[in-house]
This record gives C-alpha cells, structure tokens and sequence, in this order.
C-alpha cells in the first residue's frame, strides 16, 4: 500500500501544474454555480489582492510595481 502513495505522489509532482490548474477551475466552476459570477468573481479579486499584498509585505515582488 504504501508503494501506492509513493507512486500517486510522484505522479502530482510530475504534473504538478496541471494539478493545480485543474483544482482551481473546479473550484471556480462550482464556485460560480454556488453562488453566482458576482460573488466568484469578488472572492477572486479579493485573492488576488491579499496574494499581491501579501507578496510585497515578504519582499518577493511577486506583484507589479
């Protein structure tokens, strides 16, 4: 069993992005069907905002300057 998860983790690592990307279009999608475009859409802006902020208060610049 435990070769299992061995294996299951190095397979997300390989394709880690698409991993990533696929979890946040479900997320996004059920998001939008939950509680609607408006609503989604402010809880993304509001993410990309505190990710900005936060960036910039850890001195990565991970935003625009």
């Amino acid at each position: 069993m435990n070769q299992y998860w061995d294996d299951l983790f190095e397979q997300i690592a390989r394709h880690r992005g698409k991993v990533i990307g696929t979890s946040v279009g479900l997320l996004l999608g059920w998001m939008v069907v939950e509680y609607g475009v408006l609503k989604t859409l402010f809880v993304a802006v509001c993410l990309g905002a505190g990710y900005l902020i936060g960036s910039r208060a850890d001195g990565s610049g991970g935003g625009r300057r």
